[in-house]
């Protein structure tokens, strides 16, 4: 932890004025150390396969109930249109992107997958996968939640990546009028048994936290700690997102305070002094104006970015164009610089992290650096 005690990041969650301009200084001289003056970002197609879900989370406006105006599952036709779309557009990434587990809780999702020919999603996903493989040149990241080995080892040879968001390791927010009452996979256990069973499978992985939804700062600390931990058993985690939460009218926390730009700051710093420096730490530029401060903070990634579909989890949130996101990262010092969803260290081991279907299209992807190779500013 580059010299500091897990005590300290305990007590960081006070730090304010100088002491957080320290804090994320410090944080940004590993980052600068690890990834240089960089910053990266993937261009991607955003496919929201289904929005029904078996779990009810207190702030999601993504997931719908059968009857309710955009409940569906996307047919084969509806999903290849939008991705053939993104190709068009440059894009080199499929976030697929589903509510967990639906056929578990409703007859109408399970109808709807047999209508597919399939008894359940992640068989679905690997036919989504395969013809995006078979008929573009973009590499599936399959982000689908919690899943079962099985599962994990049927999607890892249609996948370049996958990832679910760890979100919190507090078992509090799954009591009833928090955050995750009602949500199963959301029960701590069961998320970082995913990332565990991801790691014995050598699964390039991205995972993160969600901040403010009822976390304290200890336990945002230990959640950064636990996916630690867990890279250092496996290696397998590529990326660690760092996210606000965002009040949405309807939900059961719309009035819920959000969390201020100085507590991103020091989470996404915290973040960068806690894990280890080949993670890289990622947090969205469309969920807050002043983004560009995450740079000074320890940041070196801006996730995915879709010139075509929107963030259909926070859909009033636009994603910024990517030549004024380019321009202004440069003004911070920086340069943009556009990458695939697999990271190079997994490129280099891919006989270890990638099927040769996708490894070869990789090759055709990357540049001799692993990444795709556009600069942007």
């Amino acid at each position: 932890m580059n010299g500091r005690t897990i005590n300290e990041f305990l007590t960081a969650g006070d730090a304010s004025g100088a002491a957080l301009d320290a804090l994320c200084a410090a944080a940004a001289a590993v980052r600068d150390a690890q990834w240089g003056r960089v910053v990266t970002y993937s261009r991607k197609v955003f496919v929201p396969v289904t929005t029904y879900c078996r779990d009810d989370c207190g702030y999601c406006t993504f997931v719908k109930r059968p009857g309710e105006p955009g409940a569906r599952i996307m047919t084969p036709d509806q999903v290849m249109s939008v991705v053939t779309g993104g190709a068009a557009m440059g894009c080199k990434e499929v976030l697929f992107s589903l509510g967990e587990k639906p056929e578990l809780r409703y007859d109408a999702a399970r109808d709807a997958l047999r209508a597919l020919g399939h008894e359940r999603m992640a068989t679905y996903l690997l036919e989504l996968c395969e013809r995006v493989l078979n008929e573009t040149g973009l590499l599936p990241h399959i982000n689908a939640g919690t899943m079962d080995e099985d599962e994990l080892a049927l999607l890892k040879p249609v996948s370049a990546s996958m990832g679910m968001m760890l979100e919190s390791v507090s078992k509090r927010l799954c009591e009833p009028g928090e955050a995750h009452y009602a949500c199963p996979d959301k029960v701590p256990v069961q998320r970082l048994r995913t990332l565990e069973r991801a790691g014995r499978l050598n699964i390039p992985f991205t995972t993160g936290i969600l901040i403010g939804i009822g976390e304290t700062w200890v336990e945002r600390v230990e959640t950064i700690a636990a996916i630690s931990e867990l890279h250092a058993q496996y290696g397998h985690i590529q990326e660690v997102i760092i996210q606000n939460f965002r009040a949405k009218p309807g939900t059961l926390m719309e009035h819920h305070p959000e969390p201020d730009h100085d507590d991103m700051r020091r989470t996404i710093a915290v973040a960068r002094l806690m894990l280890p420096a080949e993670i890289s730490v990622q947090a969205p530029p469309n969920l807050a104006p002043d983004y560009l401060d995450y740079i000074d903070s320890g940041l070196n990634d801006w996730g995915g970015i879709s010139p075509l579909t929107a963030d259909h989890i926070n859909p009033e949130c636009a994603w910024p164009q990517i030549d004024r996101l380019a321009s202004g990262t440069a003004t911070r010092g920086c340069h943009l610089e556009e990458r695939l969803t697999v990271y190079p260290r997994y490129v280099a081991d891919a006989g270890r992290y990638l099927d040769p279907t996708v490894a070869a299209r990789v090759n055709d992807l990357a540049s001799d650096n692993a990444v795709a190779g556009e600069e942007l500013a």
